[in-house]
Protein backbone atom coordinates (compact mmCIF):
# COMPACT_ATOMS: atom_id res chain seq x y z
CA UNK A 1 0.00 0.00 0.00
CA UNK A 2 1.42 3.37 -1.10
CA UNK A 3 2.12 6.16 2.09
CA UNK A 4 -0.96 8.24 0.78
CA UNK A 5 -3.54 5.37 0.71
CA UNK A 6 -1.96 4.52 4.28
CA UNK A 7 -2.51 7.83 5.31
CA UNK A 8 -6.41 7.71 3.89
CA UNK A 9 -6.87 4.52 5.62
CA UNK A 10 -5.78 5.64 8.92
CA UNK A 11 -8.75 8.99 8.79
CA UNK A 12 -11.10 6.20 8.42
CA UNK A 13 -9.22 4.28 11.61
CA UNK A 14 -8.93 6.82 13.29
CA UNK A 15 -12.71 8.06 12.95
CA UNK A 16 -13.45 4.99 13.96
CA UNK A 17 -11.68 4.82 17.01
CA UNK A 18 -12.88 8.14 18.40
CA UNK A 19 -16.43 5.97 18.33
CA UNK A 20 -15.29 3.04 20.20
CA UNK A 21 -13.84 5.45 23.04
CA UNK A 22 -17.07 7.13 22.84
CA UNK A 23 -18.77 4.18 23.76
CA UNK A 24 -17.36 4.90 27.34
CA UNK A 25 -15.49 8.11 27.62
CA UNK A 26 -17.82 10.65 27.57
CA UNK A 27 -17.02 14.22 26.37
CA UNK A 28 -13.07 15.06 27.07
CA UNK A 29 -12.43 14.92 22.82
CA UNK A 30 -9.51 17.33 23.17
CA UNK A 31 -7.67 14.86 25.65
CA UNK A 32 -8.57 11.79 23.47
CA UNK A 33 -7.42 13.47 20.78
CA UNK A 34 -3.79 14.68 22.75
CA UNK A 35 -3.30 11.04 24.08
CA UNK A 36 -3.99 9.89 20.72
CA UNK A 37 -1.34 12.00 18.90
CA UNK A 38 1.44 10.78 20.99
CA UNK A 39 0.43 7.70 20.87
CA UNK A 40 0.65 7.36 16.84
CA UNK A 41 3.98 9.92 17.49
CA UNK A 42 5.58 7.38 19.55
CA UNK A 43 5.60 9.82 22.50
CA UNK A 44 4.65 10.03 26.33
CA UNK A 45 2.20 12.00 27.91
CA UNK A 46 1.70 13.74 31.38
CA UNK A 47 -1.95 13.81 32.33
CA UNK A 48 -2.56 16.42 34.86
CA UNK A 49 -6.24 16.64 36.84
CA UNK A 50 -8.25 16.74 39.95
CA UNK A 51 -9.46 13.05 41.20
CA UNK A 52 -12.32 11.35 39.84
CA UNK A 53 -12.07 12.95 36.28
CA UNK A 54 -11.81 9.04 34.89
CA UNK A 55 -8.09 9.49 34.03
CA UNK A 56 -7.47 5.73 34.57
CA UNK A 57 -10.61 4.76 32.37
CA UNK A 58 -9.86 6.88 29.68
CA UNK A 59 -6.23 5.30 29.44
CA UNK A 60 -7.76 1.57 29.71
CA UNK A 61 -10.48 2.51 27.36
CA UNK A 62 -7.85 3.81 24.93
CA UNK A 63 -5.16 0.34 25.25
CA UNK A 64 -8.36 -2.02 24.41
CA UNK A 65 -9.63 0.17 21.48
CA UNK A 66 -5.78 -0.24 20.35
CA UNK A 67 -5.50 -3.70 21.08
CA UNK A 68 -2.30 -3.07 23.33
CA UNK A 69 -1.48 -4.70 26.48
CA UNK A 70 -2.74 -2.27 29.36
CA UNK A 71 -0.96 -2.18 33.00
CA UNK A 72 -1.40 0.13 35.54
CA UNK A 73 1.08 0.98 38.58
CA UNK A 74 0.10 3.01 41.78
CA UNK A 75 3.01 5.27 42.63
CA UNK A 76 3.51 5.66 46.28
CA UNK A 77 6.27 6.80 48.14
CA UNK A 78 7.91 2.99 49.34
CA UNK A 79 7.56 2.24 46.07
CA UNK A 80 11.27 0.91 44.79
CA UNK A 81 12.90 0.88 41.25
CA UNK A 82 12.46 -3.52 41.42
CA UNK A 83 8.53 -3.40 42.25
CA UNK A 84 8.00 -1.58 38.96
CA UNK A 85 11.23 -3.20 36.56
CA UNK A 86 10.44 -6.74 38.31
CA UNK A 87 13.63 -8.62 39.89
CA UNK A 88 15.51 -11.81 40.39
CA UNK A 89 14.75 -15.12 42.06
CA UNK A 90 15.87 -18.00 42.92
CA UNK A 91 13.71 -21.17 40.89
CA UNK A 92 13.72 -24.31 42.60
CA UNK A 93 16.28 -25.82 40.32
CA UNK A 94 18.32 -22.89 42.59
CA UNK A 95 19.11 -20.73 39.20
CA UNK A 96 18.53 -16.99 39.48
CA UNK A 97 14.94 -16.34 37.12
CA UNK A 98 13.78 -12.74 36.35
CA UNK A 99 10.56 -11.78 36.83
CA UNK A 100 9.04 -9.68 34.75
CA UNK A 101 7.70 -6.27 36.93
CA UNK A 102 4.27 -4.45 35.86
CA UNK A 103 6.61 -1.91 33.15
CA UNK A 104 7.00 -4.89 30.50
CA UNK A 105 3.80 -3.91 28.95
CA UNK A 106 2.69 -1.70 25.69
CA UNK A 107 0.75 0.93 27.74
CA UNK A 108 1.62 1.90 31.12
CA UNK A 109 -0.48 3.96 33.21
CA UNK A 110 1.47 5.60 35.72
CA UNK A 111 -0.64 7.04 38.73
CA UNK A 112 -0.08 9.46 40.88
CA UNK A 113 4.12 10.08 39.55
CA UNK A 114 4.82 12.10 41.56
CA UNK A 115 4.36 10.24 44.72
CA UNK A 116 7.22 8.36 44.40
CA UNK A 117 10.41 8.88 45.11
CA UNK A 118 13.54 10.05 42.98
CA UNK A 119 14.70 7.07 42.24
CA UNK A 120 11.91 5.33 41.32
CA UNK A 121 10.62 8.12 38.80
CA UNK A 122 14.00 7.49 37.50
CA UNK A 123 13.78 3.63 37.10
CA UNK A 124 10.55 4.52 35.12
CA UNK A 125 12.13 7.58 32.91
CA UNK A 126 15.03 5.44 31.84
CA UNK A 127 12.02 2.84 30.50
CA UNK A 128 10.61 5.87 28.89
CA UNK A 129 13.73 7.04 27.23
CA UNK A 130 15.48 3.86 26.14
CA UNK A 131 12.53 1.29 25.62
CA UNK A 132 14.61 -1.00 27.97
CA UNK A 133 15.49 -1.90 31.12
CA UNK A 134 18.87 -3.33 33.25
CA UNK A 135 18.05 -5.38 36.07
CA UNK A 136 21.17 -7.13 37.79
CA UNK A 137 23.34 -6.11 34.86
CA UNK A 138 20.89 -7.67 32.27
CA UNK A 139 19.19 -5.52 29.68
CA UNK A 140 15.41 -6.52 28.36
CA UNK A 141 14.19 -5.17 26.00
CA UNK A 142 10.19 -3.58 25.99
CA UNK A 143 7.75 -4.59 24.03
CA UNK A 144 6.91 -2.04 21.18
CA UNK A 145 5.06 0.02 20.56
CA UNK A 146 5.68 0.94 24.39
CA UNK A 147 4.02 4.36 25.90
CA UNK A 148 3.44 5.84 29.05
CA UNK A 149 0.56 7.87 30.28
CA UNK A 150 1.59 9.48 33.77
CA UNK A 151 -0.84 10.82 36.22
CA UNK A 152 -0.64 13.85 38.62
CA UNK A 153 -2.85 15.69 40.94
CA UNK A 154 -2.89 19.18 40.69
CA UNK A 155 -4.13 19.47 44.47
CA UNK A 156 -1.61 17.40 46.72
CA UNK A 157 1.54 18.68 46.94
CA UNK A 158 2.33 17.41 50.58
CA UNK A 159 4.19 14.34 50.48
CA UNK A 160 5.12 14.69 47.11
CA UNK A 161 8.28 14.42 44.81
CA UNK A 162 7.67 16.63 41.90
CA UNK A 163 9.19 15.77 38.84
CA UNK A 164 12.07 17.74 37.55
CA UNK A 165 12.19 19.99 34.99
CA UNK A 166 14.52 17.22 32.67
CA UNK A 167 12.18 14.79 33.64
CA UNK A 168 9.54 16.97 32.36
CA UNK A 169 10.85 17.12 29.18
CA UNK A 170 10.47 13.40 28.27
CA UNK A 171 6.76 13.68 28.01
CA UNK A 172 5.74 14.73 24.89
CA UNK A 173 2.65 16.67 25.81
CA UNK A 174 1.05 17.97 29.47
CA UNK A 175 -2.69 17.33 29.43
CA UNK A 176 -4.64 19.04 31.69
CA UNK A 177 -8.18 17.47 31.84
CA UNK A 178 -11.02 20.00 32.92
CA UNK A 179 -14.33 19.21 34.63
CA UNK A 180 -16.87 18.07 32.13
CA UNK A 181 -20.05 20.16 31.62
CA UNK A 182 -23.64 19.92 33.22
CA UNK A 183 -24.52 17.98 29.88
CA UNK A 184 -21.42 15.82 29.86
CA UNK A 185 -22.05 15.03 33.61
CA UNK A 186 -25.65 14.30 33.46
CA UNK A 187 -24.74 12.11 30.42
CA UNK A 188 -21.76 10.38 33.03
CA UNK A 189 -24.37 9.68 35.64
CA UNK A 190 -26.80 7.55 33.54
CA UNK A 191 -24.27 5.42 32.06
CA UNK A 192 -22.36 4.69 35.05
CA UNK A 193 -25.08 3.64 37.69
CA UNK A 194 -26.74 1.11 35.75
CA UNK A 195 -26.01 -2.16 35.05
CA UNK A 196 -25.10 -2.67 31.21
CA UNK A 197 -21.56 -2.45 29.95
CA UNK A 198 -20.27 -1.23 27.00
CA UNK A 199 -18.14 -3.37 25.18
CA UNK A 200 -14.75 -1.95 23.37
CA UNK A 201 -13.78 -3.82 20.33
CA UNK A 202 -9.93 -3.65 19.19
CA UNK A 203 -9.18 -1.95 16.01
CA UNK A 204 -5.36 -2.16 15.73
CA UNK A 205 -2.95 -4.13 17.04
CA UNK A 206 0.89 -3.80 17.87
CA UNK A 207 2.41 -4.10 14.69
CA UNK A 208 -0.08 -1.97 12.77
CA UNK A 209 0.39 0.97 15.20
CA UNK A 210 4.53 0.45 14.96
CA UNK A 211 3.63 0.83 11.53
CA UNK A 212 1.41 3.86 11.54
CA UNK A 213 4.48 5.61 14.00
CA UNK A 214 6.97 4.60 10.90
CA UNK A 215 4.34 5.73 8.44
CA UNK A 216 3.71 9.13 10.35
CA UNK A 217 7.44 9.36 10.18
CA UNK A 218 7.88 9.20 6.99
CA UNK A 219 5.53 12.32 6.40
CA UNK A 220 7.41 15.27 4.50
CA UNK A 221 7.65 18.70 6.16
CA UNK A 222 8.44 22.05 3.91
CA UNK A 223 11.29 23.72 5.62
CA UNK A 224 9.19 26.95 6.35
CA UNK A 225 7.23 24.75 8.92
CA UNK A 226 10.04 23.48 10.04
CA UNK A 227 11.41 26.88 10.60
CA UNK A 228 8.69 28.11 12.10
CA UNK A 229 8.08 25.15 14.89
CA UNK A 230 11.98 26.20 15.90
CA UNK A 231 11.68 29.93 16.07
CA UNK A 232 8.56 29.52 17.66
CA UNK A 233 10.53 27.37 20.81
CA UNK A 234 13.24 30.06 20.52
CA UNK A 235 10.96 32.96 21.75
CA UNK A 236 10.66 31.13 24.44
CA UNK A 237 13.74 31.68 26.04
CA UNK A 238 13.99 35.07 27.71
CA UNK A 239 17.19 35.61 26.65
CA UNK A 240 16.79 35.20 23.05
CA UNK A 241 16.55 38.20 20.94
CA UNK A 242 13.23 37.28 19.02
CA UNK A 243 11.53 36.64 23.03
CA UNK A 244 8.43 38.06 23.27
CA UNK A 245 7.58 41.04 25.50
CA UNK A 246 5.64 38.74 27.82
CA UNK A 247 8.47 35.86 28.00
CA UNK A 248 10.72 38.33 29.06
CA UNK A 249 8.49 39.55 31.84
CA UNK A 250 7.23 36.28 32.86
CA UNK A 251 9.45 33.55 32.08
CA UNK A 252 12.75 31.74 33.57
CA UNK A 253 13.56 29.54 31.42
CA UNK A 254 11.80 28.48 28.15
CA UNK A 255 12.03 25.03 26.16
CA UNK A 256 14.77 22.84 24.44
CA UNK A 257 15.39 21.49 21.48
CA UNK A 258 12.94 18.57 22.61
CA UNK A 259 10.16 20.46 22.08
CA UNK A 260 10.75 21.79 18.38
CA UNK A 261 11.41 18.01 17.76
CA UNK A 262 7.80 16.96 19.83
CA UNK A 263 6.29 19.88 17.57
CA UNK A 264 7.11 18.63 14.33
CA UNK A 265 6.04 15.45 14.93
CA UNK A 266 2.71 15.90 16.51
CA UNK A 267 2.45 18.29 14.12
CA UNK A 268 2.65 15.53 11.39
CA UNK A 269 0.39 13.13 13.38
CA UNK A 270 -2.23 16.33 13.45
CA UNK A 271 -2.54 16.57 9.88
CA UNK A 272 -2.38 12.48 9.05
CA UNK A 273 -5.86 12.27 11.33
CA UNK A 274 -7.48 15.25 9.69
CA UNK A 275 -6.55 13.99 6.32
CA UNK A 276 -3.59 16.06 4.99
CA UNK A 277 -0.41 15.20 3.85
CA UNK A 278 1.94 17.22 4.74
CA UNK A 279 1.77 19.43 7.95
CA UNK A 280 1.50 23.12 8.01
CA UNK A 281 1.34 26.10 10.44
CA UNK A 282 -1.98 25.46 11.53
CA UNK A 283 -1.16 22.05 12.54
CA UNK A 284 2.52 23.17 14.86
CA UNK A 285 -0.63 25.39 16.29
CA UNK A 286 -2.94 22.99 17.27
CA UNK A 287 -0.94 20.99 19.17
CA UNK A 288 1.30 23.76 20.69
CA UNK A 289 -0.47 24.38 24.11
CA UNK A 290 0.51 20.33 25.11
CA UNK A 291 3.99 20.10 24.08
CA UNK A 292 5.39 23.67 25.35
CA UNK A 293 3.22 23.90 28.58
CA UNK A 294 5.67 21.79 30.43
CA UNK A 295 8.42 23.37 29.23
CA UNK A 296 8.29 26.83 29.98
CA UNK A 297 8.77 27.96 33.68
CA UNK A 298 7.10 30.94 34.60
CA UNK A 299 8.72 33.06 37.52
CA UNK A 300 7.00 34.34 40.65
CA UNK A 301 5.43 37.41 39.00
CA UNK A 302 3.34 35.73 36.38
CA UNK A 303 2.04 33.84 39.20
CA UNK A 304 1.10 36.92 40.93
CA UNK A 305 -0.64 38.42 38.01
CA UNK A 306 -2.23 35.26 36.84
CA UNK A 307 -0.29 34.74 33.67
CA UNK A 308 -1.05 31.42 31.81
CA UNK A 309 0.72 29.51 30.04
CA UNK A 310 -2.04 29.50 27.67
CA UNK A 311 -1.37 33.58 26.93
CA UNK A 312 2.56 32.99 26.80
CA UNK A 313 1.77 30.83 24.03
CA UNK A 314 -0.41 32.31 22.28
CA UNK A 315 1.86 35.93 22.27
CA UNK A 316 4.40 33.10 19.91
CA UNK A 317 2.16 32.62 17.17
Amino acid sequence: MSDVAAVEQFVKKYKALKIEIAKVIVGQDEVVNQILISIFSGGHALLIGVPGLAKTLMVNTIAQALGLDFKRIQFTPDLMPSDILGSEILDENRQFKFIKGPIFANIILADEINRTPPKTQAALLEAMQERSVTVAGHHYQLSLPYFVLATQNPIEQEGTYPLPEAQLDRFMFAIYLEYPSFEEEVQVVKSTTTDIKSKVNSLYSAQEISDLQNLIRRIPVADNVIEYAVSMVAKTRPKDSSATGLVKEFVDWGAGPRASQNLILAAKTHAAINGKFSPDIENVQAVANGILRHRIIKNYKAEAEGITDEQIIKSLF
